[in-house]
């Protein structure tokens, strides 16, 4: 796509993301826009997915320095893992992935996952091209999130609430965490998840499976 030095970056973003939304749309693919702080366990639950959904999908991994977390996806055997690194940016750009699109073999993709960097703030408000955001909150991190960084839950139709395996350990009031993501957005899903154990990843896969069918 040409530069237009009379439309700002965050108007030249939107335009990219639509071309993607456009290219994407055209082949089949689902694609959802994974958010969350590092450590929050998105690399985990696309390791558990790369073992368990049983559709046709790739995966874009963003991170500020080294391939690590895509290199875990290819370890499970998805070969169509790639990574971006951002090189200090705090999030990814439409630009960056319109660029992996174009790699892409994108005749056997039905899904698309995107793991944007580790961070709250950044990655919630650009646009990528993507059907869906979802944002994955984690046990350990506390359960203030929501309220403290309220611009992705504004925009998340779905939240995971990882590691609830760690519950019995943790001061987290979970009841409260989803009040707070209510607030936001009534009509948002919310998922109880446990890498360790696979509880509710199931029915995640089944809400993607369901929202596809109407995208």
């Amino acid at each position: 796509m040409k530069k237009n030095l009379n439309i700002s970056a965050r108007e030249r973003n939107d335009l990219i993301a639509a071309e993607n939304r456009k290219q994407l749309y055209e082949h089949g693919i689902f694609t959802v826009n994974i958010i969350g702080s590092p450590g929050c366990g998105k690399t985990s639950i696309l390791e558990y997915t790369a073992s368990h959904f049983d559709e046709k999908f790739a995966v874009i991994i963003g991170d500020v320095k080294t391939a690590l977390d895509s290199d875990r996806i290819i370890r499970t055997g998805q070969k169509n893992a790639y990574a971006i690194e951002t090189g200090g940016g705090c999030h990814l750009s439409a630009g960056m992935i319109g660029e992996k699109i174009e790699e892409m073999d994108k005749k056997d993709i039905d899904y698309l996952f995107i793991e944007n960097v580790g961070n709250l703030v950044c990655p919630s408000t650009f646009d990528l091209g993507e059907n869906l955001k979802i944002a994955v909150l984690s046990v350990p991190e506390g359960d203030e999130k929501v309220r403290k960084y309220p611009a992705l839950f504004i925009r998340a139709a779905a939240v995971i609430i990882n590691k609830i395996d760690l519950l019995e350990y943790m001061d987290y009031d979970i009841q409260r965490v989803k009040e707070d993501c209510r607030a936001h957005n009534p009509k948002v899903k919310i998922f109880e998840t446990s890498v360790k154990t696979g509880k509710g990843l199931d029915d995640f896969f089944d809400y993607l499976k369901e929202q596809r069918k109407y995208f």
